[in-house]
């Protein structure tokens, strides 16, 4: 099924590490992740609704970061379509201790999600909005291990992610649960060695979500 995109619109993806994928070094200016990927599905798929795609991600992100540059590196370009996607950063800093990291708490993702959605309503009333969920690629079950809690953590950042989507009229991608239906069958590193940046079988899996989410 085709995507519910108009020809000659644009779509902005925002988002962290896993969005940006060197969209500033040598593969400007999408990356070699999961946009790219997209991308090229767009234009084998739909090659004559000549979509403009803009990569805003930027490695390390949080959404109180995506907060701070949001005026200028989403709503300044009014995307016709908007693909947000963060969370893995902000689970990252809680688990290495709140009492280091004032600013980072479930409450304080939810809060800022839903201001810097709320302001592109406001902003830009008719952008169609994707909110997709964070992932985590693990299995782990050993007790006290990383990523054992990131994978207890994880599901109240998808339900916060869920919520924000639900209040503001977005689509929403839980793609956390995606990821988990596939590693019944996937070995973890095959999709993302360090269970956060896939590589290439997770980024076209990704990207195929998405076009889905989108459709």
């Amino acid at each position: 099924m085709p995507t519910a995109i108009p020809p000659n619109q644009t779509l902005l993806f925002v988002g962290d590490s896993i969005t940006d994928c060197a969209r500033n070094q040598a593969d400007v200016p999408l990356g070699v992740g999961y946009v790219r990927m997209f991308s090229d599905l767009l234009t084998i798929r739909e090659p004559a609704k000549r979509i403009r795609i803009i990569n805003r991600g930027i490695g390390g992100h949080t959404v109180d970061d995506l907060r701070s540059r949001w005026s200028d590196h989403v709503l300044a370009h009014r995307p016709d379509w908007l693909v947000v996607k963060i969370g893995i950063n902000d689970i990252n800093r809680w688990l290495c201790g709140p009492e280091n990291n004032p600013k980072q708490s479930l409450e304080k993702f939810t809060a800022i999600y839903g201001q810097i959605v709320a302001l592109t309503r406001a902003a830009l009333p008719e952008t169609e909005i994707l909110l997709v969920s964070p992932f985590y690629a693990s299995r782990d079950t050993t007790p006290d291990s990383y990523r054992a809690r990131v994978l207890a953590t994880i599901p109240g950042c998808v339900e916060a992610v869920r919520d924000t989507a639900r209040d503001h009229g977005c689509r929403f991608l839980d793609l956390h649960s995606a990821v988990a239906k596939l590693l019944n069958d996937l070995p973890p590193d095959v999709f993302a060695e360090d269970a956060v940046h896939p590589g290439p079988a997770g980024a076209l899996f990704i990207a195929e979500q998405i076009y889905a989410a989108l459709s």
